[in-house]
């Protein structure tokens, strides 16, 4: 069952984020201080769970982004977290179908995504190359526009990203 987040959720929700990317490649390691960031900032414009049998399983965030710094309907999804053991059974499949029909309810203009070409390839979702996230491969920033046209700048996503564990969770500064 797929359902929007309750305030009961917030902690499983940041265990899951936690697990489902310890063993990833390719990540900070923050994402679930980045959910949180997002949820203290109230940028947290959609925050979905699959819950199974009673476990919250997966979850997925979506919050605004800019264009050229400006604020025109565009949304960032992720980070899409899915417990390891659920991983590979369509739990975030199911939460980014879901998760883009919400933005297409809301009406927004689009969504962007920086992960796996071939797996976001599924929903639509393209390397567009008049919008740019800067210091990323091109072809792992992907854009999808709903019936809006085509956004072109340079996309910023919400300070929450740019958030760095304390030194008691950074692995670098516990090895000296």
């Amino acid at each position: 069952m797929i359902r929007f987040e309750s305030p009961a959720d917030v902690e499983t929700i940041h265990a899951l984020t936690a697990a489902a990317f310890q063993r990833a490649p390719h990540t900070s390691h923050t994402e679930h201080l980045i959910v949180d960031a997002l949820r203290a900032r109230e940028q947290l414009t959609i925050s979905l769970v699959d819950e199974r049998e009673g476990v919250i399983v997966g979850h997925v965030a979506v919050s605004p982004v800019s264009v050229s710094g400006v604020s025109n309907g565009w949304f960032g999804l992720g980070p899409v977290s899915v417990l390891p053991g659920h991983q590979g059974r369509g739990v975030g499949s199911g939460l980014v179908r879901a998760a883009l029909a919400q933005l297409r309810a809301q009406g927004a203009a689009g969504c962007v995504v920086l992960g796996e070409p071939a797996y976001y390839a599924r929903f639509g979702f393209r390397a567009e190359p008049g919008l740019v996230l800067q210091g990323v491969p091109p072809g792992y920033f992907q854009a999808l526009a709903f019936d809006a046209a085509m956004a072109h700048g340079v996309v910023a996503y919400d300070a929450a990203f740019d958030v760095r564990p304390p030194e008691s969770e950074n692995p670098e500064a516990l090895q000296g």
